[in-house]
Order: C-alpha cells, then sequence, then structure tokens
C-alpha cells in the first residue's frame, strides 16, 4: 500500500557499538550483516538512504547512558546529536542522563538540550533502577524529569521485559511510570513497547489515565499487534509507531511498516500511528 505521507519511525537505535560489553556485543553480532551495521552507525547519509527506501519520513535516534550493562557512557549523548546535526530535520536525537553517573543531573539534562537533544531515554532494566526511584533513593532522577518538563524534553521510558545479559526485569513493569506522570504532569511520556509482552494491560491503563503518557508499539512483530493490544483502534491518539531496528528480533524498517500496513486497521488509525501522533507530541 502506497502512502502518501512520511512515516515517523520514533524508535532506531543508532548507537556507537564500539562501546558494547562483550556479552552485549555478542548478541548484535548474530544479526547477519552485523559488520556492514556496525559501519552504518556512524554514517548519516547511509541512515538516509535506508529511511528514503523504506518510506520513512524522521526516525528518533535512540541511545541511553548504561555503562555498567550495555557499555555506553555519557559520550553516547554527544555522538548522537553530532550525527543528528547532518539531517535535523530527519533524525531526532534521543540523549540520556543516568543519576548514579551525572554529578549534576539537571545541569547535564540542560546541557543536552543545548547542544540539539530533543527527547531523552530511561531504561530501567538496563540502568538499573525503576522509573520512579526519585521517590527513595535516587533523587537525581526527579531532576532530570523536572528539567526535561521546563525545557519541553519528552522523556521515553522502557518497559517490558529485556534479554540483554544483566538486565534486570524487576524493573520492567510499566507501573512506576504512574507516579512520574502523576509528580510531572506537564512532562511527556512515551513508554516504549507498551510494556511487551508481559505488561500490555498495565502500559494502556497508563495511557489511557493520564494525559501526558504515550505508547509506541516497537519491538511487537506487527503481525501480533493487535493480538497484544487488541484494543489499539481504541487508544490510537496515544500511540506511536517504532520499530527498535537494527535489534537482531526486527527484520527492517521496511519491512515492519510493509506488515503494520497489512493489518485491517482504518486509514485515519494509522495515519495518527505512523505520523499524526508524533508531530504532535514534538510540536512539528
Amino acid at each position: 500500500m502506497a502512502l502518501t505521507y512520511g512515516v515517523v519511525d520514533i524508535h532506531v537505535h543508532i548507537q556507537p557499538w564500539a562501546q558494547l560489553l562483550p556479552a552485549v556485543r555478542a548478541r548484535m553480532e548474530s544479526r547477519p550483516g552485523h559488520e556492514e551495521l556496525a559501519r552504518l552507525m556512524h554514517r548519516p547519509a547511509a541512515v538516509l538512504a535506508l529511511m528514503d527506501r523504506a518510506g520513512i519520513e524522521r526516525i528518533g535516534m535512540i541511545n541511553y547512558v548504561s555503562p555498567d550493562l550495555m557499555g555506553f557512557t555519557a559520550e553516547v549523548n554527544d555522538f548522537c546529536a553530532a550525527i543528528a546535526r547532518q539531517a535535523p530535520d530527519r533524525l531526532v536525537p534521543f540523549g540520556s542522563v543516568h543519576p548514579r553517573f551525572a554529578a549534576d543531573p539537571g545541569g547535564e539534562t540542560e546541557r543536552l538540550h543545548g547542544i540539539g537533544i530533543r527527547a531523552l531515554k530511561v531504561h530501567p532494566p538496563h540502568q538499573l533502577f525503576a522509573a520512579n526511584a526519585y521517590r527513595d533513593d535516587l533523587p537525581g532522577l526527579a531532576e532530570v524529569y523536572r528539567k526535561a518538563e521546563e525545557l519541553g524534553l519528552p522523556v521515553m521510558i522502557h518497559t517490558g521485559t529485556s534479554v540483554f545479559p544483566g538486565a534486570r526485569n524487576r524493573f520492567a513493569d510499566p507501573m512506576p511510570a504512574d507516579d512520574v506522570a502523576v509528580d510531572f504532569p506537564r512532562l511527556q511520556l512515551i513508554l516504549a513497547h507498551a510494556g511487551r509482552p508481559l505488561y500490555m494491560e498495565t502500559a494502556v491503563f497508563l495511557a489511557r489515565r493520564h494525559p501526558n503518557v504515550h505508547l509506541d508499539v516497537s519491538g511487537i512483530p506487527p503481525k501480533r499487534l493487535l493480538t497484544y493490544l487488541p484494543r489499539l483502534p481504541e487508544i490510537a491518539d496515544k500511540v506511536l509507531w517504532g520499530t527498535d531496528w537494527p535489534d537482531p528480533g526486527v527484520p527492517g524498517m521496511e519491512e515492519n511498516l510493509a506488515a503494520f500496513l497489512a493489518l485491517p486497521l482504518t486509514e485515519e488509525v494509522r495515519r495518527k500511528i505512523l505520523r499524526d501522533n508524533a508531530y504532535r507530541l514534538f510540536g512539528w
């Protein structure tokens, strides 16, 4: 099905693979063509060409700081911002502030905004804290949320399980994001992966409860999307398209989009998810 508009894939990992810890690198290298993928991470023109072939207008470039589990240090922020400057109308850089590794979490959040970061990523199973840990033993996390709310930076929170080595899935439940939505009502939140595969109902509840909570459907095989989210048409105003490419389980941006377009959804629902909701959320 040919679309008359460009698609926003809000969840694509463009990251410096050289930083990956050995166990994590081994998982990424299980994907065919991993050598070319590693080079692609540093070639904006090649990324844009891939997007053009897939019919993707913009991507969210997902990065996050996780030196102890994934290997990514705070340098990923400057890496991501530099890549995005090559095509700022198409590459949307997501950065990260890890409160345990930042001396001034609020100040670092402001710095990231200043270098062009347009959204933040929080990854509880890989950063090893709950999304509401500021209510317990991580006050720096509240500084990140507070400054992001002030600056108008959306925050994406990973929800759902992870199979990466060392991931702690006790942090996978989306429910802690309920506190974040209550405590920071002007902060726009995106629950990545919609809680898949164990917490879909919780994620949908949060999206329906809070005006500032949205879902992305990345990492969910499109052919199973309506099985995981049978109420998808009802919450279409709160859902963003995403793929999680190049995770080894994702065939490609183009392939996932084609599979999504094969679902029995109305054109109105498709367009909201594929483009309009992201445009509204980011003020494009």
